[in-house]
């Protein structure tokens, strides 16, 4: 197999040439973990932002201290950057796709300026606010976000999008190693709240600590009630955790080349509720 090949600029500076002054370029993390937060990074850039640092990758294709040195780097590199949290409580509140908008909103807040258009990983907008959030969803999110389009992969071809998923990771790993000072038992400097066999075992042992998602049923909690109103009540299965980051983005095309050849701007998605 070839190796994967950088991530450019092209894809972001073939958007700017269409007549956009800012794109913000945005990632996230955490949405598959049993605690912590989940993350939501922007990086903002313009025509005339300069090529990415050099080892710009998707954060899932570097090491923690390829991370760790490429974050400073990015952050002096890029014209403007945001890194938004949503809370466990939040997530077990809203729901996860809600807390995804809540971390994006509060990223994109931190932007110099407001981005014309937002380039999100995946292909799922979970940015634009929904018609029923204005009537029953959380209050706390921006009153308008600009256009979003949606690419899968985008962090493997996209420098921009691969630099945001790295401020979105660090950021995330330092909350969760931060945490894991006053809870060593859950092993979160390690696995940053994932699913690994020691986080298991402390979990079926100890139970849930407040930093954990507890509406989503956490492998050897099942007689925990989740909290009135939570959001998503996820099942999942304790044999089929990730111990990892999760891949999200499963591809609807048969190639990363050909969404990015149909980037289209994202209709406006209903909440799974």
């Amino acid at each position: 197999m070839s190796p994967i090949p950088p991530p450019s600029l092209r894809i972001e500076r073939r958007m700017l040439r269409d007549g956009l002054a800012t794109l913000a370029c945005s990632d996230e993390v955490g949405r598959g973990a049993l605690s912590g937060p989940v993350t939501v990074a922007m990086v903002l850039v313009t025509e005339a932002t300069r090529t990415a640092p050099q080892g710009v990758r998707d954060s899932k294709l570097l090491t923690a201290e390829a991370r760790r040195r490429l974050a400073p780097r990015i952050r002096r590199w890029a014209p403007s950057w945001g890194v938004g949290h949503a809370s466990p409580a939040e997530i077990d509140e809203f729901g996860i796709i809600a807390a995804l908008r809540l971390a994006g909103h509060r990223a994109i807040a931190q932007l110099s300026v407001a981005p014309d258009r937002i380039l999100l990983d995946g292909n799922h907008d979970y940015l634009t606010v929904p018609d029923q959030e204005t009537l029953f969803g959380p209050p706390r999110v921006l009153a308008e976000v600009p256009p979003v389009v949606t690419m899968v992969k985008a962090d493997l071809r996209c420098a921009a999008v691969a630099a945001a998923s790295i401020l979105a990771k660090t950021a995330r790993d330092e909350i969760m190693v931060e945490l894991a000072e006053s809870h060593p038992e859950y092993g979160w400097a390690d696995n940053k709240g994932y699913a690994s066999p020691e986080h298991v075992a402390a979990l079926e042992a100890l139970g849930p600590s407040p930093h954990h998602r507890v509406s989503w049923r956490l492998p050897g909690c099942a007689g925990l009630a989740s909290p009135a109103g939570s959001g998503d009540g996820v099942v999942l299965d304790p044999e089929g955790w990730p111990a990892e980051e999760e891949d999200d983005d499963a591809p609807e095309e048969s190639s990363v080349a050909g969404a990015a050849d149909r980037l289209e701007p994202s209709p406006q998605l209903e909440e799974s509720r």
